[in-house]
């Protein structure tokens, strides 16, 4: 109740902490406001089924768990104002992450099926990989801002079942902090949507040097293949 409590947690629901927010106490987030970092704060419910390894021989065969995340009409204003002034976003944790992703694609659903009601929403698995849309991160998070204030709503609770793994394209995230994770999860397969081949170099490197792995392990900042 008290060391696997992250420095930003405010509401009850998460069976766990988003983990990589451990590495963060409250003198460090200000030294990184006084250097000009912009900390956002989203509501994350992380479930269970993030600990469900893979044990199928195809990902296509492993059915991805849902998790829950709140969606307000303030962070959807601040992610359009980011956008638009093209700051770098970078998530802290895996489930921050999914969560960012999968506003991108709500927006997207919701511009092809302006009449959805989003009480109850679960984005779908494999979405990501089938929609056929070209909206702009800004689009996409204006079209959800749109939805909040004409039903008049401040927030709502979403869920999200996709699974990001090797060949999902990054719309929105620039970076991300995260621990290092168990082999055979779809946290690795995260990893690897994001290096590449080069997360099996970085995880040897973790092994070879005694680097802690887990919930009170060490983190690391990561930039996707094509920036490194």
């Amino acid at each position: 109740k008290t060391n696997y409590q992250s420095v930003f947690a405010k509401f009850s629901g998460s069976v766990a902490a988003p983990t990589a927010s451990l590495h963060f106490n409250q003198n460090l987030v200000e030294n990184l406001k006084t250097k000009g970092v912009d900390i956002k704060t989203l509501v994350l419910h992380v479930g269970a089924g993030t600990f469900k390894p893979v044990s199928t021989d195809d990902v296509t065969d492993h059915e991805m768990h849902a998790e829950e995340f709140t969606l307000s009409l303030t962070f959807v204003k601040d992610m359009l104002n980011l956008l638009k002034t093209n700051k770098n976003i970078i998530p802290v944790g895996t489930t921050a992450l999914r969560a960012l992703e999968s506003m991108y694609w709500t927006g997207c659903y919701l511009s092809q099926n302006p009449e959805t009601d989003l009480n109850n929403f679960t984005l779908s698995q494999w979405y990501c990989y089938t929609a056929s849309n070209d909206l702009s991160p800004i689009e996409s998070f204006q079209t959800l801002k749109d939805y909040l204030q004409k039903h008049q709503l401040n927030h709502i609770q979403l869920k999200t079942q996709i699974i990001i793994a090797p060949g999902y394209q990054h719309k929105i995230i620039n970076a991300l902090i995260t621990n290092f994770h168990q082999p055979k999860s779809t946290l690795l397969l995260l990893i690897a949507s994001l290096m590449g081949t080069h997360w099996n170099k970085i995880y040897n490197y973790a092994l070879q040097h005694n680097f802690r792995f887990l919930s009170y392990g060490d983190g690391c900042l990561i930039y996707p293949n094509n920036t490194l």
